[in-house]
Formats: structure tokens, sequence, C-alpha cells
């Protein structure tokens, strides 16, 4: 694998974080964090107007840009350094792949163009009380009716449910696993907004009550679609992880250099100099980890295996670069108006979403056959 960035994804990445720097600024990201969305819609539409982030992945004719995974990974890990508020990983990266990857030409041609210009917003809705994201985990059912189906049961944690217009919810259906579209307006649908550690990224609890809904085709079962979505989740995570780890480092170096005690910056410190030193180690392996999932996806080699190692060993990683600014920045780091805790707020919930690294630890071992 080539891990080198060519000259178009350079140009991209310096594109998002100059965007960032004035859209997610620490000032904007606190303001967006209170609002009844959890984002700032007028940004969401200039993300779409002036870069077309929404569109990276969707395929040209819907009026996307055809990129890959390496692509949506680079534009995540600029959005995790920033913290930016905003519903891409379920919009633009689990329910768009969900529509692109799935076989449902009417759909894909109805709800694209919306998510691409950044019109309309979508979700994935998978886990229930039990909080797995595997196919047993699916308890929702889905019955017939007529032309459609209706659903009844119930999702949470569901990653911008409560402001998303159109939510594609994994059902149990009488033949097996199914995905089916529901509008926000919905008859009988009930969407709470859930309390989070993280401010930063909304989840929601969804109930459904005999629910109407369109089943989106799928080219054989429904959950091997739902892997696929998953896998691209994951990977996109982890690469949001790194940014969210490199801006703790970097955030802990400059205050170790500016923070002075004894009479000399606490930099000069060996026990500082080598807590930072083992966090950049973690930080750019995390890194490599990241790219290689996303690589992966994006050749189509050795999917299940790569992202899993990467989900277990990111979420780790940049768990301990949040802590690690904490401690280096002592007192201050524990305050609410310093931005330390709300990077490891998302650092804590990145780690626990899609499956903590015990989990995925366990889903390597399986796709290398220990």
């Amino acid at each position: 694998m080539d891990f080198a960035f060519d000259e178009t994804q350079e140009d991209l990445r310096q594109a998002v974080r100059g965007f960032l720097a004035d859209a997610a600024s620490e000032s904007e990201t606190r303001r967006a964090m209170q609002t009844a969305t959890g984002y700032d819609g007028a940004v969401w539409r200039r993300m779409g107007a002036e870069l077309g982030l929404q569109g990276l992945a969707v395929p040209e004719e819907y009026g996307g840009a055809g990129a890959g995974p390496v692509e949506v990974g680079l534009v995540m890990e600029e959005m995790g350094r920033a913290l930016l508020c905003a519903p891409f990983l379920s919009s633009s990266v689990l329910a768009t792949t969900a529509l692109v990857r799935g076989d449902d030409e009417g759909a894909r041609a109805e709800l694209l163009p919306g998510l691409v210009s950044g019109d309309r917003v979508a979700t994935l809705a998978l886990t229930e009380d039990s909080a797995r994201w595997d196919r047993e985990g699916v308890a929702l059912t889905a019955r017939p009716a007529g032309d459609g189906w209706l659903l009844d049961g119930h999702k949470t944690f569901v990653l911008d449910g409560a402001a998303a217009d159109t939510i594609i919810t994994v059902a149990q259906a009488p033949e097996g696993i199914g995905l089916f579209l529901v509008e926000a307006g919905a008859d009988g649908l009930t969407r709470t907004a859930l309390p989070t550690l993280d401010p930063t990224r909304r989840q929601a609890r969804l109930e459904y009550r005999e629910v109407a809904a369109r089943r989106l085709r799928t080219a054989g079962d429904g959950w091997d679609l739902v892997a696929v979505v998953l896998r691209h989740g994951v990977a996109a995570l982890a690469a949001e992880q790194v940014g969210v780890a490199s801006r703790a480092l970097d955030m802990a170096v400059e205050y170790a250099k500016v923070r002075h005690q004894f009479g000399r910056a606490i930099g000069s410190f060996q026990a500082v100099k080598h807590l930072l030193a083992d966090v950049l180690l973690e930080v750019e392996s995390a890194r490599a980890a990241a790219y290689a999932a996303l690589l992966a996806l994006q050749e189509d080699e050795d999917v299940p295996a790569a992202t899993s190692l990467a989900k277990a060993f990111c979420s780790e990683a940049c768990l301990k670069a949040t802590e690690s600014n904490i401690q280096v920045h002592g007192g201050i780091g524990f305050t609410w108006e310093h931005p330390a805790h709300l990077y490891f707020k998302r650092a804590k919930t990145s780690q626990l979403l899609f499956g903590d690294p015990d989990r995925h630890r366990e889903l390597l071992a399986q796709a290398i056959g220990v």
C-alpha cells in the first residue's frame, strides 16, 4: 500500500483546514453545540456549496465528486482536529454509503442530490437498548402493509437522530434483515434527544409505533449492506480520532513550551518530554492504522481486519492523547473554559461508537482466523 498523499489530496486537506479555522473555531463550536440541532445549518450548507464535502463519496451522476474513502478520511481527520459540530459522519458517511452501495436506484436519485447539497440530512438507525452493533442486536420489526411496510420497536444512540430528515432504519423483516426509509415527520415516530457525555455530537432515541416506511432494495441479505456501511463508518471514525488526538497533542506541546515552573518551561522536564513523545508515537501509529483501513476499503483488500484493527488502536490512542493533554495542562485543563475537556469527551464517546476496542479486537481475531 502507498501511504503518500498526492497533490490533490493535500490541497483538499488544506482547503478543509482553512475553512474550518473560521467555521469551526472554538467559539463557533461552543455556540453550535448549544443549538437545537447541535450544528449550524448555514455552515453545513456552505460545506456543500463551497467545498462539496457532503458529496465526496457520491458518484458524479448524482452531483458528487466520486472520490474514495481516503478523501473522506482526510476530511474526517480535519473535522476531528477542529471538533466540528456537524452531521457528517451520520449523513455523509453512514447514510450516503447505504444509498450508494445499496441496489435502489430510485432512492439514490431521490435522496442523494439533497444530501450532497446539504439541504437534507440523513442517518442510520441500528442500535437498540442492547447497544449491540451486530445482527443479533436488531429486534425492531417490519411487516408488510399494502405497498409499504410498518415498523414497530425502538432505536437508540442514533447519531443526529433528532435532526435528520430521513432515517435509514435497520429492522427485522419476515425474511431477514432489511433497511427501511423513514421520513422525520412520519406518524407514530417519536424522536427524543439523549443527554450525552459529548455535547459536540448529538444522539437520539427513536420510538416506532406502526411507522410507515419504504424498503431500501439491496442485493442479497440486508445485513451484508449494513456490514459494509459499518466498516466505512469505522474507518472514517478512526481518521477523525487521529485528528482529535493530533490536535490534543499539539495543544499539550504548545502549552508545555509556554508554561513555566521552577524558572523553566515545563516542556524541558524529562517526565513531560517522555509523556509527549509517547503520545506522538501513538498518534502516528494511529494515523498509519486509520489510513491502512481507508486504503483497504478503497482497494477492497482485507477490509474486516483492517477496519477493526484501526478502530481498536485509534480509540485507545485518541483517549490517551486527550488524557495526556489534560495532564500537561494541569488544573486549567479541568475547567469548562478550556477546550481540553471537549476533546476528551469526543475521544471517550468515539471509543464506544461502533463497538469498543475489545469488541474490535475480537472481530480482528475472527477476521484473521485466530
